[in-house]
This record gives C-alpha cells, sequence and structure tokens, in this order.
C-alpha cells in the first residue's frame, strides 16, 4: 500500500530538514596565511548549508602536535601537504580524505609603499635592521623563506636581522607595525581580488622553493560528523575556489 503524504504534511518535512536544528558544528583548525579567506568561506558554508564552522588559526606545526595529543579538531587546512598525509599515516586522520585547496605563493613585503622593488633587490642592498620571517621549523612559508635566501645566497649575511614569527600572521603582524621594514609573508595576507592592498612587495618566484602545496584533510573525531563532510565538500565548489583564488592562491 502507497502512502501519501498530504502536500501540508511534505511541506512540514522540508522544512524540518532545512531547520537550523538540523545543523551541526565542524571544528577546524586553519593554517595562519589561509585566515581572510577562509573566513569569507566559512561565512558562505554557514549560509549555504547551514552547518558552522567553527575557525582556530595557527601555525601548521603547533597543529599537528595539538592533534596529535588529543585537540578535538575535525578538519585540518594545513599550510603544506605532508603535515595532513603524515597524520593520515599515523592513523589521526580519514585516509582517502586528503586534497590540496590551494598552492601558496610567497611574498615579500613592506608597509612602506615602493621600499621593496618588483625583483627583490633590496635584499641585496642590506640596508634594512629587521626581516620578518615565519619559523621555519613550524610554518612552510618560513621554510620557503629560508629557501629563498639560500638561492639568493643571502642567507648568512641577513640571518642576523631575522625577527622570527611562531607563524606567517604574527610575521604579518612585525612588518604591518614596522617592527621590521620588510618581511616575507603569504601573498594571500596583502592581496585581495587580485590587487595590492597596501605597502610594496615582490612576489618571489614559485620555483625559488618548495612548493606549498596546502591539503585539508578530515581528522579522525569528524570521520561521522555530517558538518565536516560538507565543509570538505564545499572547499571543493566554485563558490569557494572563487574565493580562494582572489587572495592570490593557484589552485
Amino acid at each position: 500500500m502507497k502512502i501519501r503524504l498530504s502536500p501540508l504534511f511534505a511541506g512540514l518535512i522540508v522544512l524540518g530538514l532545512s531547520n537550523p536544528l538540523w545543523a551541526a558544528e565542524v571544528q577546524v583548525a586553519v593554517a595562519a596565511n589561509f585566515t581572510a579567506p577562509m573566513q569569507k568561506i566559512a561565512a558562505d558554508f554557514e549560509q549555504a548549508t547551514g552547518h558552522k564552522a567553527r575557525l582556530s588559526f595557527g601555525a601548521t606545526g603547533k597543529f599537528y602536535a595539538q592533534i596529535r595529543n588529543g585537540a578535538p579538531f575535525e578538519v585540518l587546512l594545513a599550510a603544506d601537504d605532508e603535515t595532513p598525509a603524515r597524520l593520515e599515516k599515523e592513523g589521526a586522520a580519514v585516509a582517502g580524505s586528503r586534497f590540496t585547496y590551494a598552492i601558496g605563493q610567497l611574498a615579500l613585503w613592506s608597509a612602506k609603499p615602493g621600499y621593496v622593488d618588483d625583483k627583490g633587490a633590496v635584499l641585496k642592498q642590506g640596508t634594512f635592521a629587521h626581516l620578518a620571517l615565519a619559523n621555519p621549523k613550524l610554518a612552510p612559508y618560513g621554510a620557503a623563506a629560508v629557501e629563498t635566501l639560500t638561492r639568493l645566497v643571502l642567507l648568512g649575511s641577513i640571518e642576523a636581522r631575522f625577527v622570527q614569527g611562531e607563524n606567517i600572521a604574527q610575521t604579518y603582524q612585525f612588518v604591518s607595525t614596522g617592527n621590521a621594514e620588510l618581511g616575507f609573508v603569504a601573498l594571500s595576507q596583502i592581496v585581495e581580488n587580485g590587487k595590492l592592498k597596501s605597502g610594496s612587495a615582490w612576489i618571489v618566484p614559485a620555483s625559488w622553493h618548495s612548493p606549498i602545496r596546502q591539503d585539508a584533510v578530515v581528522l579522525t573525531p569528524g570521520k561521522d560528523n555530517p558538518a565536516a563532510a560538507a565543509l570538505v565538500q564545499f572547499l571543493k565548489t566554485d563558490q569557494a575556489r572563487a574565493v580562494i583564488k582572489s587572495y592570490g592562491y593557484e589552485l
């Protein structure tokens, strides 16, 4: 026997499924360089799905330690591809859930207009007292900065002037506040919709350092959370990818 639902009852079922009471939350660890785009994506995600992403920003290396010590993160958006792969191998992430959501670009930036030339020659001129970069042991952008200086044969002569940030967000703050005349930051921190927001910058050629492939992965605590699965899928949509690209990332 077929059960026929009245239009009113059927409508109530649809309304119930789209009700925020059915929505879930997901705890997300986000690499500091991806702060601005992820805040926008999280707002779009909530509007589109009803699910809410609770965001924590920081250094990928620190997130790894926290996750291995039982931090209840359910999704990791890392600043590299090695950390998610390692977590997957160690059984702390859901096998097969890892993918590259963005490819980062490194930039040398100063808050002062005209201070950094379009070829980075300011590094060789050596007229600055402080050069900011993220801790290369914790942050892939910091490691890329060290690779760049090594290629330029400047590491030994400049190292004493380093101002080291715990992550790329703190590194940006050093430069934006003038505590360092210039520094290596993520391009995503200084551009929006393809335009430099302030100061002066040089985009480091991608071939000068290891690729900054940024991978996302669902962590073990999130394997049965529908919001975690929904967020991973949303990051792959054209809507999310357009936001990512507008902040200077490659896809």
